[in-house]
């Protein structure tokens, strides 16, 4: 069964986003740039929704351009994105897509996923697409979930509010790391709980 794994920038209060705040809140760095690209060079399917490819797709290709608003770093990491592997789910987009190797699916993810999991030869991970990631959890069907946490709460400004809407879920730490001395890696195995749990149980 191929392992699926939603992977998210988080900053410290739980949002993906804030007003007025650059990329990555401008806190990336050397170490996380690249490993990020060396993350790209993975061999995975990106699953994303309509908003992020037409976010990610429209960077890329800008980056691709010689654009002046990326670092060398972020230009290599964006242009990657064009020779990996993606599955887009959307029933506003229309076939075929521009963005090299994405593949539209315009049913129900979750059970497309579902499907996948079971037949898909390698590793898949989301790529932003925040309400996707919440029903994957939601049904289940979340193998690993990855975050890195930018130190900052962003209390006033902050938006797209990763865990509202998400269910219970208990976490297993596999793997953590630091990148450039601010950045926090943290790996899980999670699993979907109905009730809270009190100390001891399994």
């Amino acid at each position: 069964m191929a392992e699926l794994m939603v992977d998210l920038i988080i900053t410290l209060d739980g949002c993906a986003s804030g007003e007025g705040w650059p990329g990555w809140w401008g806190l990336e760095g050397p170490e996380y740039l690249a490993w990020l690209q060396q993350e790209a060079r993975t061999e995975r399917t990106y699953l994303l929704g309509a908003n992020t490819y037409r976010l990610m797709s429209g960077m890329s290709e800008d980056a691709a351009a010689g654009g002046t608003g990326y670092s060398e770093d972020e230009s290599a990491s964006l242009t990657g994105l064009a020779a990996v592997p993606k599955v887009v789910f959307s029933s506003s987009l229309t076939a075929p897509l521009q963005w090299p190797n994405s593949e539209l699916v315009a049913g129900d993810a979750v059970e497309a996923v579902r499907r996948m999991k079971q037949t898909h030869a390698g590793p898949m991970s989301t790529l932003g697409s925040l309400s996707l990631c919440r029903s994957l959890m939601g049904a289940g069907l979340v193998d690993r979930f990855r975050l890195v946490v930018f130190p900052l709460i962003t209390g006033r400004t902050g938006s797209e509010r990763i865990y509202d809407g998400y269910p219970d879920v208990a976490l297993e730490m596999v793997d953590s790391r630091t990148f450039d001395g601010r950045l926090q890696l943290l790996e899980y195995i999670p699993r979907v709980i109905d009730a809270p749990q009190r100390r001891g149980q399994a």
